[in-house]
């Protein structure tokens, strides 16, 4: 038997592979639902994702389903435009899917010139993402000897590993708000622009050449139907399992421990966060060492609003800048973490009376955020409102999930969504890789190579299940 714990994305989507590759597959959640930080919340009508509000790359998805010979249950909608943005200055810009009214958009709002500025860095981004798509994002990394190997000398200068997100976005663009929409891409690893590698420009290019796409009924409809994919195919999900741990013996693992009780199992897939994994489930003190030497992704405030009305102005996805947002990252990153006083505002608004507000934030390991949650939602709401959307006298209700919340819910150690950040050139193969240091555990989900976001996980997926192979 195959035991997988924790049910989310990468959790459903490995055991889907594994069953179809005739193992007998067991998922142990110690959560009532599956779907991990693919979640929702519903209250008086209004319903509310709670992680991702945009799907990437959705071949990757709907190719899972093809691979094991399913239809694909779920309805995709192209978001066009995908996002709009307000800078700090009231300008506002649109980022469209379709090119000429993106080139359009781009020159109307940032000056003629700036669509070929942009055009230019996408080139590269696109450069990018071929030269690292293979060895890195669809394959085992197992350190960087063999990533060295994989990647053909030629594409080093492409990929420019000694360069941050930041730097290679302003060789290309002059105007430092096209900028802070590359910068906006590091916070989709957790990570800080300044430090994050250039390599991450390959995100906007993805999200460009490939589409933001949305799921008809939310996001969460993705867990739901890995689920049934799973149990159409003889998995065996329990959701409130609780593993307790991992059995092991010198040979490699026997096991996984819950409720008291050791069920046997050759191979063990863990799609937890990989700070609990080797901190508690299986102590290795070796991996626990690597994870220290990588700063711990940012986490979210979130806040879900009921709103009386719809509200004009956004977009399905609408984000609001600062003025200062460097400023953002050093209160998350800094040596002093502290709530962002002026953040980044997302907004999703699917419906227009249900809106999932974030701003980005250090982890519960940082700061105690039970107690600063009030005030803190009184914050973003006021910031809210100076950049044009005074939602305060509509509100029916309000829910907060701080990070504290999410590392209740999750199980992320501080909240943190996405593991490890990219901050640091080497920070991605520090990332835990999918074969463990013990023989019969694999690693699959966000902590794991290759990150976090519902395309790499679902990659982890594919890895992970290529290194198991068939029964």
């Amino acid at each position: 038997m195959i035991a997988v714990i924790g049910a989310g994305v990468g959790g459903l989507a490995v055991a889907a592979r594994l069953a179809a590759g005739g193992h007998r597959v067991t998922v142990f959640e110690k959560s009532d639902t599956v779907g991990g930080k693919l979640g929702e919340w519903s209250r008086d009508g209004f319903r509310f994702d709670t992680g991702p509000s945009l799907l990437t790359l959705p071949q990757v998805l709907t190719g899972l389903f093809a691979e094991i010979g399913r239809d694909f249950p779920l309805e995709l909608r192209r978001l066009d435009p995908v996002a709009r943005y307000r800078f700090a200055d009231g300008q506002w810009f649109s980022m469209y899917a379709r090119k000429d009214a993106r080139d359009e958009a781009l020159d109307d709002a940032f000056g003629d010139g700036s669509a070929r500025r942009w055009n230019a860095f996408m080139a590269r981004a696109g450069a990018i993402w071929q030269a690292t798509r293979g060895p890195f994002l669809e394959s085992t990394v197992d350190g960087w000897t063999l990533v060295r190997q994989a990647v053909h000398v030629r594409d080093l200068a492409t990929i420019a590993p000694w360069r941050s997100l930041r730097s290679l976005a302003r060789h290309y663009l002059p105007d430092p708000r096209m900028r802070m929409l590359v910068d906006r891409y590091a916070t989709y690893t957790g990570s800080d622009p300044r430090q994050a590698p250039a390599a991450l420009a390959s995100i906007p290019y993805i999200e460009t050449a490939y589409g933001g796409w949305y799921v008809e009924g939310g996001l969460r409809k993705i867990a739901d139907a890995l689920l049934e994919l799973c149990l159409s195919l003889g998995v065996d999900v329990r959701t409130g399992s609780e593993v307790s741990r991992i059995a092991v013996t010198s040979s490699g693992v026997t096991g996984v421990e819950v409720g008291g009780r050791v069920f046997r199992a050759s191979t063990v897939v863990a799609n937890v966060d990989a700070d609990r994994l080797y901190g508690e489930l299986l102590p290795v003190s070796s991996e626990i060492r690597k994870l220290r030497r990588v700063q711990r992704s940012l986490s979210g405030f979130v806040l879900l609003l009921g709103l009386r009305d719809r509200t004009p102005g956004l977009g399905h996805h609408t984000v609001l800048f600062p003025r200062d947002y460097d400023a953002e990252f050093d209160a998350i990153f800094g040596r002093d973490p502290r709530p962002v006083e002026d953040p980044t505002i997302y907004v999703a608004n699917p419906t227009g009376d249900a809106l999932f507000v974030l701003v980005n934030a250090p982890g519960q390991d940082q700061l105690d955020w039970r107690a600063l949650s009030g005030a803190y939602a009184q914050t973003v709401l006021s910031r809210l409102a100076e950049r044009g959307f005074e939602v305060r006298d509509r509100i029916l209700f309000t829910h907060t999930i701080s990070p504290a919340e999410l590392e209740e819910r999750t199980g992320a150690v501080g909240g943190a969504i996405y593991g490890t950040s990219s901050n640091g050139p080497r920070a991605a193969f520090l990332r835990p890789a999918n074969r463990s240091v013990v023989p019969g555990l694999f690693l699959v989900g966000g902590s794991a190579h290759p990150g976090g976001g519902l395309p790499l996980v679902l990659l982890s997926a594919q890895i992970t299940a290529g290194l198991i192979g068939p029964a």
